[in-house]
């Protein structure tokens, strides 16, 4: 053992993990009551502490899969919080970080499991510690995310239509967009395969269904660009 680490504070190093999901209307955030004090009861974040033999990636891993059960899920470092006071019972350190699913996919097992809801970004409860700013944080960065990167496509359907992809952008972005001008900045993309297939509950004529073209979705997501809408 160094000597000279002795004599140093030790501290708690958590995981915060925010967790967005989309149904078709709204962009959601799923929340967890808690069930031990301090804040018995209340709304939180998903979270846990760093174990020994973790790197931080591993421990948000770990986290997301004890609460739904995949690994592939879209997960991105957002922040540290080290606030002194943060925590009332230990001096604690929180990384946050956010994740995005397909809330079909996983709704029954995530409310089920762990007294788990989903609610509107827009009309989430007041949350424990500094919860609130870390979701306030990752709905920025998700914002800005989208306006340089094809992110938040996990949050469909395999097949969709146009309307649903301009629904979703519109959720994360918090405002209406030009029908016109998103399927044209979209199209020049050139991420998505338009299918032979109509979705005929919209309207009488139907919708046509797309899906991303998975090789040239990744490709973008490695090169930035910027999405004006």
């Amino acid at each position: 053992m160094v000597i000279g680490y002795n004599p140093e504070d030790k501290v708690l190093l958590a995981v915060d993990c925010i967790i967005f999901g989309f149904d078709n209307e709204d962009l959601k955030v799923l929340l967890i009551k808690r069930d031990f004090e301090p804040e018995k009861g209340k709304w939180s974040l998903m979270g846990g502490f760093l174990k020994k033999h973790e790197t931080l990636d591993d421990a948000a891993s770990r986290i997301l899969y004890r609460l739904t059960g995949v690994h592939d899920i879209y997960l991105e470092q957002l922040y540290a919080f080290s606030d002194v006071n943060r925590d009332p019972v230990e001096r604690t350190i929180s990384t946050a970080y956010y994740a995005i699913i397909n809330i079909e996919k996983h709704h029954k097992d995530l409310t089920k499991n762990f007294n788990a809801k989903w609610f509107s970004v827009s009309k989430a409860p007041k949350l424990i510690f500094d919860h609130d700013e870390m979701l306030a944080k990752a709905v920025r960065r998700l914002r800005r995310r989208t306006s340089i990167n094809p992110i938040g496509f996990e949050l469909l359907p395999e097949k969709f239509t146009m309307r649903q992809l301009q629904k979703l952008y519109e959720a994360i972005l918090d405002k209406e967009v030009d029908k016109r001008n998103f399927i044209n900045k979209i199209r020049s993309m050139d991420i998505l395969v338009k299918l032979n297939e109509k979705d005929m509950t919209s309207s009488t004529k139907g919708s046509y269904l797309y899906m991303f073209d998975q090789e040239k979705y990744d490709e973008k997501q490695g090169n930035n660009f910027y999405l004006k809408l």
